[in-house]
This record gives structure tokens, C-alpha cells and sequence, in this order.
């Protein structure tokens, strides 16, 4: 496929930079697939690995976009579902594309809108059960819904038909519709079309759906070029293959076999998984994946599934976590997370965090922000969500210099022992 303005240049290894990495390597399981490198897109380049803000309706929440690139963010990743729904694709194409539409100069994503699509769908929200013990939404069933919710979403071999969840309006999501709709949002990088499972479908579904998102993805890549040529006067973008299969290893190895080979530009690593199985899961996916191309992990933040991201093989990686905690008054420390609710906060006239950058901390003091948040002023959203955005950021590109300069597990050690002391 031509990705004329689309590139990745690989860059330092982990098992090449780590003066200790054979003992790691034991830990760990296997060799270790922690990479750096840069993907060169239309608008400009990311440094990998790399922290993606989420601005899912085309904004990161609470923060302008002058605000995010202020705090060192390299691309930002929009929600397909979303905006399809509203304002409607049409209206960014109209408007030259996500990055022009929100004023965003960098690199943009897009995911397929498949999870939101599901998951609303068996009126879960933005949440689908990837517990394996059943105990916090769901029953086990294939067909799952949401206590005392009806099921929105039904999904068939050719696509699925949906209810929006703003006005119950009925739509259809196909492979070839989710590729024309984010052709017309205009991003560097989006997402082929697949179905999200749950830990708790049987095997037996989890294989049928692996092979309806395999098929998929033939018809995304398909329909990618037709739309590619079809609108060649645009910036190429770039399409990922999205790797599912739960915790099965066969079924992970097979799909990242089967979309290895089908000429993606790059692979998103989706779907359930344990906290605990994290890292075994996203290794298995690299191990089988082209060395020569980028990898996005979906939705993660914590500080240790970043690291265990990373040294596993992921370049990229996203989730709403640093802004939605924030509006709950929740700021990130390099001793945990803190709530500034806290009545201790009160009289306290320092930064959110003494030393950080960010502007809330260069500006504001714990007691000032407090008392916006319980004066139920919006501003203190913009100032937490600041400063948890800036937090994760820079852990992450700390976390690259440390992985260039040979002290990955040094540094790793060291933030891990502070933050869940």
C-alpha cells in the first residue's frame, strides 16, 4: 500500500540498550520487544514511545488544544462513534479535517468507533466488563446486556446496526461505512473496523469473532484504497489493524499473524485483557508482528501498565484516565494518586506538585484550585486535567530517554517504588 507522508524509522532496542536486560529477560518471560523509534506522519512526527491524548469528541476534555501542545503532547486521538453521531463526518471533511476543525497542528488518530458501538450498544456505557470472575457488570452470556438496559447494538458477519445513544436514532456500521466516515474526519492515523468480545464470551464465540474481524479487515484495507485514490488530493492517511482474541495466546498469535501479513500500516492492540495478563498479552501480539511498523495499545494510562506496555513492544498508547479522574478532583504525584478534595488541601499554597512543569503548577496552588473545584468552577477541571495530561506525558517521554540511554529498568524501579509506596 502507498503511505506517501506515513513512515516509521525503528530506533534503539531495550535488549540492546540494557546493560542488565538477560536477567529481565528471565522475569520477563521471553526476550524483550521495547523499541524506540519516530512515525512520521502529514502533520508532523512522534517520538515513540508515547503517550496519545484523548480528545474523543474532538477535544480533550476541559483543555484548548494551545493548552496541549503547551504540555508536550505529540498527537491526539478523536472518536469516530462519536463524531459520526455528532456533529457528523461530513462537517469536519467540510472543514479540512480533525486537526484544522479542532486547531490542532499535530498528528490526529481515530479509532474505528467499534467499542463505543458495542459497548453502548449492551448499554454499558463507556464500560464493558473485562473482568473474568463476571462480578461487575456482566453474566458470561454472548449476548450480554447491562442490567435493566435493552441491547442497542446487533451484530452480524456484515456489520452492525445500532441506536445512537443521544436520541435513538438507528444506524448501520459496516467495515467499508467506519473506513468512508474516517476518511472524511481526515486523521493521520485510524483504525480498521472490528468487533469487541468481553473476557467472559465463551471460546467458541471469541473464535467466530476473531475471524469476523479478520474478514473485516480485509474489507477496511479494500475499501482504504479505494477511498485513498478516490481522494488523493488529500494527506495519505494511514490504517492500523486492530489485534483481538482476549487472553488466548493461540488466538492472539493467529490474528496478529493474519493482519501481519495483509499490508496495515501499522496495528492496534484492542480488546480484553487482565491487568495482570497485560504485558504476557501485548508480547505475544509483538512477537508475531513486522518489526518495521508501530503498534498502539488501547486504553491504558497507570504508570506500571506503561512501563509494562513499553517493554513489551508498544509504541504508542492511549486513554481518558488523566482527564476524567480530573473532574473527579484527582491529580497525579510521583507518590500515587492524591484527591484534592482533601481537606488538607485547604490552606496548602503549593503546586499541585513541587518541581513540575505544567502550567497549573507554575501558576496555581492546591488551596486555589480546592476551592474552584468545590465552587463548582469549571477552570479547576482545566487545571487538574492540565496537570494529569502534563504527568502522563512526561513519564512517558522519561521513560524513552531512559530506554535510549541503556537506565529503562533503573528508572522503571524507581518511579514504580515511589508511586505505590
Amino acid at each position: 500500500m502507498s503511505s506517501s507522508g506515513f513512515s516509521f524509522a525503528l530506533g534503539k532496542r531495550l535488549r540492546e540498550t540494557t546493560p542488565d536486560s538477560a536477567s529481565r529477560v528471565k522475569e520477563n518471560g521471553g526476550e524483550f520487544q521495547g523499541r524506540t523509534g519516530v512515525i512520521s506522519t502529514p502533520h508532523g512526527e512522534i517520538q515513540t514511545p508515547a503517550f496519545i491524548a484523548v480528545g474523543t469528541k474532538a477535544t480533550v476534555k476541559a483543555v484548548l488544544p494551545e493548552s496541549v501542545a503547551q504540555l508536550g503532547a505529540q498527537a491526539v486521538l478523536a472518536n469516530a462513534y462519536h463524531l459520526y453521531l455528532q456533529p457528523g463526518a461530513d462537517i469536519l471533511d467540510e472543514a479540512g479535517g480533525l486537526g484544522k476543525f479542532m486547531n490542532w497542528p499535530g498528528p490526529t488518530f481515530t479509532d474505528s468507533g467499534g467499542f463505543q458501538v458495542m459497548s453502548l450498544g449492551a448499554g454499558f456505557k463507556k464500560v464493558i466488563n473485562m473482568n473474568a470472575d463476571g462480578t461487575t457488570h456482566a453474566t458470561g452470556a454472548d449476548d450480554d446486556v447491562a442490567p435493566g438496559k435493552e441491547r442497542l447494538a446487533h451484530i452480524d458477519d456484515d456489520g452492525v446496526w445500532f441506536k445512537s445513544h443521544l436520541n435513538g436514532d438507528k444506524h448501520r456500521f459496516t467495515p467499508e461505512i467506519s473506513m468512508q466516515v474516517q476518511h472524511q474526519l481526515g486523521a493521520d492515523i485510524m483504525f480498521a473496523f472490528d468487533e469487541l468480545t468481553t473476557l467472559l464470551n465463551s471460546r467458541a464465540y471469541q473464535e467466530r469473532s476473531l475471524e469476523r474481524t479478520r474478514l473485516w479487515a480485509e474489507r477496511c484495507l479494500v475499501e482504504h484504497r479505494r477511498l485513498t485514490e478516490e481522494r488523493s488530493h488529500r494527506p495519505y492517511q494511514a490504517l492500523f489493524g486492530v489485534l483481538q482474541g482476549a487472553q488466548y495466546e493461540d488466538l492472539r498469535r493467529k490474528a496478529s499473524r493474519d493482519l501481519g501479513a495483509m499490508g496495515f500500516d501499522g496495528f492496534g492492540i484492542g480488546g480484553a485483557l487482565e491487568k495482570e495478563n497485560l504485558g504476557t498479552i501485548v508480547r505475544w501480539c509483538t512477537e508475531e508482528l513486522p518489526e518495521d511498523r508501530p503498534r498502539h495499545l488501547l486504553g491504558i494510562s497507570e504508570p506500571d501498565d506503561i512501563f509494562t506496555a513499553i517493554e513489551n513492544g508498544a509504541d504508542t498508547f492511549d486513554c481518558v484516565s488523566p482527564t476524567r479522574v480530573a473532574r473527579n478532583s484527582a491529580f497525579y504525584t510521583p507518590y500515587g494518586r492524591k484527591n484534592l478534595s482533601n481537606a488538607k488541601f485547604k490552606r496548602d499554597f503549593g503546586p499541585l506538585v513541587d518541581g513540575c512543569d505544567c502550567y497549573a503548577c507554575a501558576n496555581y496552588s492546591r488551596a486555589y484550585i480546592q476551592h474552584l473545584f468545590k465552587a463548582n468552577e469549571m477552570v479547576s477541571h482545566t487545571l487538574i486535567s492540565i496537570h494529569n495530561e502534563r504527568f502522563t506525558v512526561k513519564l512517558v517521554d522519561d521513560a524513552r530517554l531512559a530506554l535510549e540511554d541503556g537506565t529503562f529498568f533503573d528508572f522503571k524501579d524507581e518511579v514504580l517504588g515511589k508511586y505505590y509506596s
